[in-house]
């Protein structure tokens, strides 16, 4: 609907009508100006505050401010728009031992402990997400607690787990759950069972919001008898697969980032836990399925959506491969994250913001 008359690297971008446009009666102005370079604090500033702006995004604002800020706006309001990006922890279902040389985390090992059921169900019953979303993530500004890996849409995404002892936090749960599996204090108040020893090295990348996410959760799991040790990567090793301490190869115990599918789920669900798709040597390390996981029964759900058509029960059985995941503890979902949030001036009209595209999407419908 705009056409670019100046554009500055890192400072101002001004778009002008484009006489061209296919709807004859859009868009509504006849120049639209994006500043960039302005930290986030006073952009938000810009927008509630003096309301020198009309339009400002990715909000990255300390909560109490930012809060402080839109409530207190006679100018703007805040949105924020839920997508299908989960914070979420891989568990390891093979064995990351360094010794083992060449097999080190290959499908074909077994971890020493998160290869028992009781213990995985111990972490995510010692796993308080709620207090992640409300101390780490503005309480519903940047992200709000969640038990689904498939969180949005709304269609796929289940109300049983609501119902699951796995996703509410209760400590005295968690460490019933360890002695009836036979885990057991030692004097140095880590659990063991024979050789075993409940020690967990916790991963993610150099990132405030995740390594909080990791201090607070060392603090619960410990109290229930595991030992955390914690390391962060920068991005770029992180997210890669020639890194030894990257999310790709996982030669960690625990890991934690952020990811999510489209609005059909079937190629997230099928690279993420599928059997065929486990990340291993032979594959470089590339495909999606880094846990490891393998379950027949999710498998066969998978299969099934490949060959449903009907919407509604293409949704149910999308739902019932989530549960099988959360109730089989293959991952840990802690905060669905706010695909949006950004203020909006109160006179800026037709703004429709969708977690799957641009902001800008209908930038042609905005008028004043």
């Amino acid at each position: 609907p705009y056409k670019v008359r100046d554009f500055k690297i890192s400072d101002v971008a001004t778009f002008d009508l484009n006489d061209s446009f296919r709807d004859a009666n859009k868009p509504f102005f006849k120049s639209v100006t994006f500043k960039g370079g302005t930290d986030p604090e006073a952009a938000a500033r810009a927008v509630f505050q003096t309301g020198d702006i009309d339009y400002a995004w990715n909000l990255q604002v300390e909560p109490t401010t930012l809060r402080t800020l839109a409530q207190n706006s006679q100018t703007a309001a805040l949105l924020t728009v839920f997508g299908s990006s989960v914070e979420r922890l891989d568990l390891n279902f093979s064995n990351p031992d360094a010794s083992l040389g060449d097999k080190r985390a290959e499908p074909d090992t077994k971890h020493p402990f998160l290869a028992d059921k009781s213990v995985r169900r111990a972490l995510a019953m010692a796993t308080n997400r709620d207090a992640i979303a409300q101390k780490i993530y503005g309480d519903g500004l940047f992200g709000k607690a969640t038990c689904n890996v498939l969180a949005a849409p709304d269609a796929i995404s289940s109300p049983n787990t609501k119902g699951f002892d796995v996703c509410k936090f209760d400590v005295d749960a968690a460490n019933a759950e360890l002695d009836r599996a036979g885990w057991t204090k030692g004097a140095d108040g880590i659990r063991a069972k024979g050789t075993v020893k409940l020690k967990v090295l916790f991963q993610t990348n150099v990132n405030a919001r995740r390594e909080l996410t990791q201090a607070l959760l060392k603090k619960d799991w410990e109290s229930i008898g595991f030992q955390v040790d914690l390391r962060s990567e920068p991005f770029t090793t992180f997210f890669s697969n020639t890194s030894p301490g990257g999310a790709d190869r996982f030669w960690a115990d625990v890991q934690t980032y952020a990811d999510g599918g489209d609005p059909d789920p079937t190629a997230y669900l099928t690279s993420g836990w599928t059997s065929g798709q486990m990340a291993a040597r032979a594959n470089s390390w590339l495909l999606g399925n880094r846990a490891r996981y393998s379950n027949k029964d999710f498998d066969a759900l998978v299969v099934r959506l490949f060959s449903e058509s009907d919407p509604a029960k293409r949704a149910d059985i999308a739902r019932q491969a989530n549960d099988v995941l959360i109730q089989d503890v293959a991952v840990i979902p802690l905060v669905q994250r706010a695909a949006v949030t950004s203020g909006v001036a109160k006179s800026l009209k037709g703004v429709d913001p969708s977690p799957w595209d641009s902001e800008m999407y209908n930038v042609a419908d905005w008028t004043k």
